[in-house]
């Protein structure tokens, strides 16, 4: 690579690349402070202050009108049901005239129709008297009205319009939605039935949020309400406020005796705008911080977006010159780190064009991939010869317990006088070790194997005249796939001492091979007694083994397979509580191993 004559003059002067970065960001920096200060002592930040202020204070106002606007509104609604006859007779006559209720949902009706902000409208009494919605909403019957605040403050002032700060409306069986209640007491004045009643209307917590949002404050501040009470009427983050993750100084707004309070100091120091409603009770509140008052205004910020401009023009000329000496090596070494660090490693060393740090590391980043390089090659070879050495001290932990079986069923047969049976046995036996034993080779076909199986069954057959049958049924398709030796036998051994041992009836083993799809799939299945769920979760366990019999054959047949192919094959276990067991094996139609 060539260098242009700007970049070598530069890296005679900027062979370090600390020396580099920082006589770059220091000339950047200083002419930034420079430019700035010298902008910023003209002008001051009070005006900007000052209007921003009183901006915040004119929509938190504003805001206040028209929660106050929408609340009028809806006592209003409230105003006309409780004074009208209709919610009377309903509320307090024994026998109220069905025409009254009629007319009240009617009413309902068109209220809810046309305000989709209110939730629920209805009456109440305490004598169990209550209309809701269209009429078909249940009253909860585990309520007690006078644990409601709303009812209570309404009976307690009747005449009086009672509003209640958001909370949980209990009132309708089944349901549960949060909600602000505007409520009002009714007097009786045409029966003797229960004493008090009221009219109540629950308002959407989202129409509060929609009146708050309606007028934003800046780009980050917020309002938020709060109650005669100091409680939270409205947040916009009120889930972070229950779960503590933010706070607001409530006690610094219940106390103000002015409309701004000043809270926190440096980065978190807020200010808050308060404007108090006659109406309504609440106080509404628009909260920003200070640093956010003090944005620069439109003639300020034309200024600095002008000094900014030159000074990104300086930058990039300067960085256009740095980056191509500094970041272009530094970019080759990242690519040829990745590589690496995909195990695909360079093919050639990278070139060093400078004298600096990044010149010292890409040398060395050179001499140690080619040892890493050499090291992973002296691993795998190492990893392979393990691999060898455990496949063979698994194999030879089969044999001799095999033959240590099928001894034993001679010795039997010959304390049995069995001679013919004895010599059958022995010359099968004997067939069966020349295949196996004899056989040096670490794979054989699947059609050798089921011919090893085929042996062991043939004496096992003779062990259990009256105990077991078997079939043996090989695709031709995967009879010439290679298999690693002696996988059937210790299976079908184990299905036999595990399974049909036990069988009072004679038992049936068949041995099964077919391809699916891009695998070599055989089957071993009886029909014996089967295995319960916790013995078939410990199957492969090897300390969960019974030495005396071949359990330990199915644990290193299992970890021979796995070795050998890879994880996602092996055997797998199927089996039901006397219905029988069957065992699966997977291996790949190209064996050729890891």
């Amino acid at each position: 690579m060539k260098k242009s004559g700007t970049g070598l003059r530069l890296s005679r002067h900027f062979k370090s690349i600390q020396s580099t970065i920082f006589t770059a960001v220091a000339i950047l920096v200083l002419s930034a402070v420079l430019i700035v200060t010298a902008v910023s002592v003209q002008y001051t930040d009070s005006a900007i202050f000052e209007n921003s202020l009183l901006y915040t204070q004119t929509i938190t106002k504003q805001i206040n009108q028209n929660i106050d606007s929408y609340i009028t509104y809806m006592d209003n609604i409230v105003s006309v049901i409780s004074g009208s006859e209709d919610a009377q007779y309903y509320l307090f006559r024994k026998n109220p005239d069905g025409g009254h209720k009629k007319r009240l949902l009617e009413q309902f009706s068109i209220i809810l129709k046309g305000r989709p902000d209110i939730r629920n409208i209805g009456l109440v009494c305490d004598g169990g008297t209550f209309l809701f919605n269209t009429g078909y909403p249940s009253q909860n019957p585990d309520l007690d009205l006078y644990t409601q605040e709303w009812y209570r403050k309404a009976v307690e002032n009747t005449g009086q319009s009672i509003l209640t700060s958001s909370h949980v409306q209990h009132v309708i069986e089944g349901e549960r939605p949060w909600v602000i209640t505007m409520s009002r007491g009714i007097s009786n004045l045409v029966g003797s039935r229960a004493s008090n009643g009221a009219v109540f209307i629950d308002l959407n917590y989202s129409a509060i949020s929609e009146l708050c949002d309606q007028n934003s404050i800046g780009d980050k501040g917020y309002v938020f309400i709060v109650d005669q009470d100091g409680n939270i009427v409205y947040h916009p983050q009120q889930q972070q406020l229950y779960n503590e993750l933010q706070t607001e100084n409530i006690d610094a707004v219940m106390e103000a005796e002015t409309d701004t309070v000043t809270v926190g100091k440096g980065e978190q120091e807020k200010i808050y705008t308060i404007s108090r409603s006659d109406k309504t009770g609440w106080t509404v509140v628009g909260c920003m911080k200070v640093a956010e008052l003090l944005k620069n205004s439109r003639q300020a910020q034309q200024v600095y977006v002008i000094c900014a401009a030159g000074l990104i023009v300086l930058a990039l000329i300067l960085s256009r010159v740095l980056a191509r000496n500094i970041t272009y090596p530094i970019q080759r070494l990242r690519d040829s780190m990745q590589k690496v660090q995909t195990g695909e490693f360079p093919s050639t060393d990278i070139e060093v064009f400078s004298e600096n740090e990044i010149g010292s590391l890409t040398e060395s980043f050179n001499v140690m991939t080619h040892r890493i390089e050499e090291l992973m090659e002296q691993n795998i070879h190492e990893q392979e010869q393990k691999r060898k050495s455990e496949l063979k001290a698994l194999q030879s932990q089969i044999n001799p317990h095999f033959l240590y079986n099928t001894l034993d069923s001679i010795i039997w047969m010959a304390e049995g006088k069995k001679n013919e049976e004895v010599v059958l046995m022995t010359a099968s036996l004997a067939r069966l070790l020349r295949q196996s034993i004899s056989n040096e080779d670490e794979l054989v076909s699947i059609g050798q194997e089921a011919e090893y199986a085929r042996s062991y069954l043939t004496i096992q057959k003779m062990r259990y005249k009256d105990k077991l049958e078997f079939q043996i049924d090989i695709s031709p398709a995967i009879s010439g796939v290679k298999i690693i030796k002696l996988v059937l036998q210790p299976i079908i051994e184990n299905a036999i001492y595990h399974g049909l041992k036990y069988k009072d009836s004679k038992g049936l083993l068949a041995v099964r091979g077919y391809q699916e799809e891009e695998k070599a799939v055989l089957e071993v299945e009886d029909n014996g007694v089967g295995m319960d769920e916790e013995t078939l979760a410990h199957i492969f366990e090897k300390h969960k083994v019974n030495y005396h019999s071949n359990g330990v054959g199915v644990y290193n047949v299992q970890k021979r397979l796995k070795l050998y192919y890879g994880e996602e094959y092996g055997i797998v276990y199927k089996s039901r509580r006397n219905e029988g067991t069957k065992a699966v094996i997977t291996i790949p139609m190209n064996t050729g191993g890891r």
